[in-house]
């Protein structure tokens, strides 16, 4: 149905029909979307005659929530929000037909963040759609705030940023874990300045890893590990270097470019260590474990050149010519 005029109305909002379709027609809607929305208005009106409702009721937003819910219930995926009615709240406000809402006081937290508002869009320059975000996930940090005196930020501890992060951020992607670290770091530097904070917390909120491939591998099974270490041919020197530098990873959980960086002076056969030089110049001993000594000792014995020194694993270059294809 494409045409305003087919959808048919019953109930409080019959006697509106024509009103509301010269609202749509001011907004610039097209027929089909004019169409829709009246749909959902001619739903709306079917739906408050049944529940014994009027005009003045759809002042209270409670009411319209508990129609779009049942909407959502029914499956239905358009207009499932209050939202969808907002030009028809709007129309029926400036028509009269609902009750002036009674302001009420603004609390001592909503004061605060009214000041936070300010100061995102002066002092931050941030845009109206950030700063809306920004002020939402401020809400809800504050009132996930254990209650400390009068003050709205009383409770405002770096412990409680750090909770509220785990439970905002727990199954979403890194993305959204930065956006809600950097909008609490943001609140936590404004109460700073506003002299609500005794003390800088925003450093003590840590920002998430938001690089790629930020988490970890999945562990390599012991059956995969063995077939992996099985797969070397220890009649070869390859073969031999092969399985000493993967019983290294495996059982040091050395860094390829460690494995690569150690010496034969390196390992302490006397006392049983490894040198092992990491990052930043860093150099740490480590307890070499009896099977990994002996896959050291198996290709120094046997497939290492004869040198006195010099690095512990050699390449393994390929023939001058070139690997020949079998057969």
């Amino acid at each position: 149905m494409n045409d305003p005029l087919r959808v048919r109305f019953s109930g409080p909002l019959a006697a509106h029909a024509d009103g509301l379709r010269a609202e749509l027609e001011s907004r610039g809607y097209t027929p089909g979307s004019a169409a829709l929305q009246l749909q959902v208005a001619a739903q709306l009106s079917r739906w408050m005659q049944a529940s014994g409702l009027g005009l003045a009721d759809l002042a209270d937003a409670g009411h319209a929530g508990e129609f779009f819910a049942r909407r959502r219930a029914r499956g239905l995926k358009c207009h499932i929000s209050p939202k969808a009615v907002t030009w028809l709240m709007d129309y029926l406000s400036a028509c009269g037909l609902l009750p002036v809402p009674v302001p009420v006081p603004a609390s001592a937290a909503d004061r605060l963040l009214d000041r936070y508002r300010g100061y995102l869009l002066q002092e931050r320059g941030l845009a109206p759609g950030t700063t809306a975000r920004y002020l939402n996930l401020a809400r809800r940090f504050l009132a996930s705030c254990p209650p400390s005196g009068d003050s709205p930020a009383g409770g405002v501890t770096a412990a409680a940023a750090l909770a509220f992060l785990t439970a905002e951020c727990a199954g979403k992607s890194a993305g959204w874990a930065g956006c809600v670290t950097v909008a609490v770091r943001s609140l936590l530097r404004f109460l700073h300045l506003e002299g609500l904070l005794p003390a800088p917390l925003a450093q003590a909120v840590p920002m998430p890893a938001q690089w790629r491939l930020a988490s970890l591998p999945d562990p390599v099974g012991p059956g995969a590990l063995a077939a992996l270490l099985d797969s070397c041919d220890r009649d070869t020197p390859a073969g031999r270097r092969d399985h000493a530098v993967l019983v290294l990873l495996s059982r040091l959980g050395l860094r390829a470019a460690e494995a690569a960086a150690l010496q034969l002076s390196d390992v302490g056969w006397r006392d049983g260590t490894l040198r092992v030089r990491g990052k930043g110049s860093r150099t740490d001993v480590l307890p070499l474990p009896a099977d990994a000594g002996t896959a050291i000792a198996d290709y120094v014995r046997d497939g290492r050149p004869p040198q006195a020194g010099g690095p512990l694993l050699h390449r393994t270059c390929a023939p001058p010519g070139g690997l020949s294809p079998p057969g």
